[in-house]
């Protein structure tokens, strides 16, 4: 079974593990890293684009983007210019459908008098068209549709755009959430997210075996949904491999912030989650008004990056989850005191592979701290099902406050919630804001999105789930740490 969905993210490892290689080597020099494109790309017949040299090009922007983009742009997503040309021209399209009726519904139905019949053919006067779709709900044929490009389709905060002589696309940050969702969709990987394994790679290198500092991992609960058939044990002993001291997994953050929350919800009566940085700043940039209504409390990541710091103040700790949106969170949010790096489950693959990691053939790592309620954070519905477990287990009454939780599984459903909140016309009392689809399981920075690996994170779910989050929330003790060295 491939590891990954789609080629865009073979190529996009394939730098990746080479900038890794090298990081990890201390050999990051301008030699080195131009050298990366001949070396993907060797001499002969392109396989991609038009030539080699192209081909090459698009992998020197990688590169770049592989050691942390453009630094004048805040966004941790950019467009690659040099890829994004091969999409067709958006808007209202006559295709091969059409059969030259007589009855010319899409004629008379246009408001704007764009379509004409030539040669027996609909065609569009595109100086007229303002893509009302009329003509399209009309043709018996459906030979009529609207064009979109996938970015821009798959862009639900409307922050992307192109132009129209170049035909490039481009993001407009004040509308950006970091989502990601763009960059997983794009087909020619035209978009795709800033790197920081260059920085991960050398926290680890420079903490000369944990012995300089401690360099904690913090990994989120959906990495047990990243292979179909290794086991989430497995995958963090490779973790460990990479040279980190220790290993917490986010969902036992999650179990804290779940408790937290419960107590703020049923003061306040009315709340959204925090959990999802790409969520929250939906909020900020679309409904200020609700902004007060935000938990006021930490993702799972930076609560147990705080928990970790309290412990070991000279401590690095590095994020891996499925979310780009994190490493916004990491840079710009208030988890930035507590995180010093944050890295996608792609970037985890491609260090395995620069190390030469084979997952298979290690022993599993034993978990067993964080809650079945933390670990459920990781698709949608799990945060209101352990906001509901925590209201319980503080023994709050349904006569003192009842949960009404709306769980909101992408930025659409978010924005239907948010626009009902901000009219004061929502049932419930309590959003759960995702805004990837399904939750983090279907975040754009995992390996793969198919049912097996979904089955895989079930496993891992439904594992110790007897614990209550009270039980694991408990004093803080990592059950296993290291000896001192």
């Amino acid at each position: 079974m491939p590891l990954f969905d789609t080629d865009v993210q073979e190529l996009k490892n394939k730098v990746l593990r080479e900038v890794a290689r090298l990081a990890f080597d201390d050999a990051l020099t301008p030699e080195n890293t131009l050298s990366i494109a001949e070396k993907i790309i060797p001499e002969g017949k392109p396989t991609m684009r038009c030539c080699i040299y192209k081909e090459r090009a698009i992998i020197n922007q990688r590169v770049k983007l592989a050691l942390g983009g453009n630094a004048a742009d805040p966004n941790v997503v950019e467009v690659l210019p040099i890829a994004c040309d091969e999409c067709p021209v958006e808007g209202i399209m006559v295709t091969q459908a059409c059969r030259g009726c007589i009855a010319h519904h899409c004629v008379n139905a246009c408001p704007k008098g764009a379509i004409s019949i030539v040669d027996r053919h609909a065609v569009i006067d595109r100086e007229k068209c303002v893509e009302c779709g009329r003509c399209a709900a009309v043709c018996p044929y459906s030979a009529i549709i609207k064009q979109t490009r996938p970015c821009i389709r798959a862009c639900k905060p409307k922050a992307l755009s192109f132009d129209k002589v170049t035909q490039k696309a481009s993001i407009d940050p004040e509308k950006c959430i970091a989502c990601g969702a763009c960059v997983y969709q794009c087909p020619f990987g035209a978009i795709s997210d800033k790197s920081y394994i260059a920085q991960a790679a050398k926290i680890l290198r420079e903490s000369e075996g944990n012995q300089k500092y401690r360099v904690y991992g913090v990994i989120a609960p959906s990495v047990a949904g990243q292979y179909a058939d290794v086991d989430v044990g497995r995958v963090m002993a490779g973790i460990l491999r990479l040279g980190f001291y220790y290993l917490v997994e986010a969902a036992w953050g999650a179990d804290f912030v779940a408790y937290l929350e419960a107590e703020e919800l049923a003061e306040k009566k009315f709340l959204t989650s925090s959990c999802c940085p790409a969520f929250v700043s939906f909020v900020e940039k679309n409904y200020p008004s609700l902004v007060g209504n935000v938990s006021a409390n930490l993702s799972p990541m930076a609560h147990m990056a705080m928990l970790l710091r309290r412990k070991d103040p000279k401590a690095k700790i590095i994020f891996i989850g499925p979310c780009i949106a994190k490493k916004a969170e990491t840079l710009y949010g208030p988890a930035g005191q507590y995180v010093d790096c944050a890295i996608t489950f792609e970037e985890m693959q491609a260090m395995f592979d620069a190390k030469g990691i084979d997952l298979k053939a290690l022993e599993p790592v034993k978990l067993d701290r964080a809650s079945y309620f933390g670990r459920v954070f990781a698709r949608c519905g799990g945060l209101a099902t352990a906001v509901e477990q925590a209201l319980r287990e503080q023994g709050v009454t349904e006569e003192q406050f009842k949960l009404r939780a709306v769980s909101c599984s992408g930025i659409a459903d978010c924005n239907v919630a948010l626009a009902k909140a901000s009219k004061g016309k929502l049932a419930e009392n309590f959003i759960e804001g995702m805004a990837c689809e399904n939750g983090c399981i279907g975040g754009p920075a995992c390996l793969s999105h198919s049912a097996r690996h979904r089955l895989q994170f079930n496993k891992y779910e439904n594992f110790e789930n007897e614990r209550t989050i009270s039980g694991s929330i408990s004093g803080f003790d990592l059950a296993g740490e290291p000896e001192e060295a």
